[in-house]
């Protein structure tokens, strides 16, 4: 027996709580050999096999690199955070037989969750089933779970080709982040789709609350951390794009207006109205028009659509013949409509752009030339229109040289977008209702260079009608895999391109 040691970070409160604190079951399992309780310093450690250690973050590279040399067993079980989890029947035992019969680098699992809890009979507790990986599962708030059993021989053979003390030791934060993705190399990381511990939620938000968390500039300094490190693995796997583009191309088409404002739109009686006033409010110095895409609302959005039109001939009220289109649909039937400007610009449904100039200041940047497509900036805001945090959302994170590398890393990229149309007709948007945008964003980037407006040009609102307000588990699952597999498919492109240049 004797195959596991258990890494976990250990708090002094908890001391005279070993149960609550998740040591006991260790303790008493005879797969566990050692345990290593990670500390900053107030640790009196006083119970049977386990050892303190001095970190100044768990999941820094240096403490990684510290404790991998105190673990003599075939693996090592790490609990990344500070939390209440409780083993269900058998589970290190699974966890154990699984990784030997594949040989996987990494082993997780689905789990129960007690939210706003703690572990106590009866439970109130409900699934929380997590990914499969894949090639493209390289954003940095992938959901492995609490438990994260590692083999201690591949992380060892890993860290010693792709480095361990010249890479994992210089991150603060991301060293966690930089072990998977090497790890990921050469080795499955394996999802046993079996729930084998309950843990208890700490970050209770709803799904709408958590979107932003990457972008507070409170974060910029663990966010540049992390672009390093997902730059570096790019490397490894030979999908990093130097910053070399190509030109836009000059197109000969003819169109009936300089810039459209596109808005697909279902069921937003509330709110379309403000956001196609919004959008003919414009000040510019070339003609545009604002094309709205009604996808067959059944509420009193078309009433409101169609009246709007009739006092405006620059609002073009298109209903698709279509009954089976998302978002990315909706955008395609706007953009290959005769409506069309040379630059389609976004405008979703409940927002607004944040002044007169937004427009104009979007197709000044076109008309330099260099831009296949062109992101802006956009401050939060509740549904009456008052900022809420973490307020500005610029996407600083973006950079001319690597963002188009960094993009992999991140889940969007921005509002508000605007595309060449004669760029954005060759390659379309997949028709799906979430990812459309980001999809698309990775497809032109890959050649184009994307230009970034700084400053608010957008106001982006957050109320209980959000598509992405309070999402049950399935639906944030089913989304994040559908943006990895995004990923995969461009990182796959990415790859064939490198080689074809070699």
């Amino acid at each position: 027996m004797n195959s596991i040691t258990v890494v976990l970070p250990y708090a002094a409160h908890l001391q005279s709580e070993s149960r609550a604190n998740g040591l006991n079951q260790f303790i008493k399992s005879e797969l566990v050999s050692k345990i290593l309780l990670l500390h900053d310093g107030d640790a009196g450690v006083a119970f049977p096999k386990c050892v303190g250690m001095k970190v100044k973050s768990p999941t820094s590279g240096a403490a990684i690199n510290a404790f991998l040399k105190k673990i003599t067993t075939p693996f090592f079980l790490f609990v990344p955070q500070s939390q209440q989890v409780e083993l269900s029947q058998l589970a290190l035992e699974r966890f154990v037989s699984v990784a030997e019969q594949t040989g996987a680098g990494m082993i997780y699992a689905d789990y129960y969750e007690v939210k706003n809890g703690q572990l106590k009979t009866p439970l109130r507790r409900s699934d929380h089933p997590v990914n499969d990986y894949q090639l493209g599962s390289i954003r940095d708030n992938f959901d492995f779970g609490a438990m994260l059993l590692f083999n201690t021989n591949a992380v060892r053979k890993t860290l010693k080709r792709y480095g361990g003390t010249q890479g994992v030791a210089k991150v603060e934060r991301a060293g966690l982040y930089d072990l998977r993705l090497k790890l990921s190399i050469d080795y499955e990381l394996f999802h046993i789709q079996e729930y084998l511990y309950t843990k208890v939620e700490s970050d209770v938000r709803k799904s709408g609350e958590k979107l932003f968390d990457y972008v507070d500039p409170r974060n910029q300094f663990v966010q540049k951390e992390l672009e390093s490190v997902a730059t570096q693995h790019l490397k490894n796997i030979d999908a990093y794009l130097k910053p070399k583009f190509s030109k836009v191309p000059k197109f000969d088409a003819q169109f009936p207006v300089e810039a459209s404002v596109i808005i697909p739109v279902r069921n937003r009686e509330r709110t379309v109205a403000d956001a196609v006033k919004s959008a003919l409010s414009q000040k510019t110095n070339f003609p545009f028009n604002v094309i709205v895409v009604d996808n067959h609302s059944t509420d009193g959005t078309t009433a409101i659509l169609s009246e709007l039109a009739a006092k405006n001939s620059g609002v073009k009220h298109i209903i698709p013949l279509r009954d089976d289109l998302g978002i990315g649909g909706c955008w395609n039937e706007a953009v290959f409509s005769e409506h069309c400007g040379r630059y389609a610009v976004q405008l979703d449904s409940d927002d607004m752009y944040n002044s007169e100039n937004t427009l104009q200041k979007v197709v000044d940047l076109f008309h330099s030339g260099k831009y296949a497509m062109i992101v802006g900036s956009y401050q939060l805001v509740n549904s009456e229109l008052k900022e809420i945090p973490p307020g500005l959302i610029d996407h600083k994170e973006w950079t001319p040289d690597n963002g188009r590398n960094n993009a992999l890393r991140i889940n969007g990229l921005g509002a508000p977008r605007a595309f060449h149309t004669a760029l954005l007709r060759q390659v379309g948007l997949p028709n799906v209702s979430y990812g459309e945008d980001y999809a698309v964003a990775l497809r032109l980037s890959r050649e184009y260079q994307i230009g970034r407006i700084y400053e608010s040009l957008y106001l982006c609102r957050r109320w209980e009608g959000n598509t992405d307000a309070a999402l049950p588990i399935d639906k944030i699952n089913r989304n994040d895999w559908y943006k990895d597999k995004i990923r995969t498919i461009e990182i796959l492109a990415r790859q064939k391109l490198n080689r074809s240049k070699r």
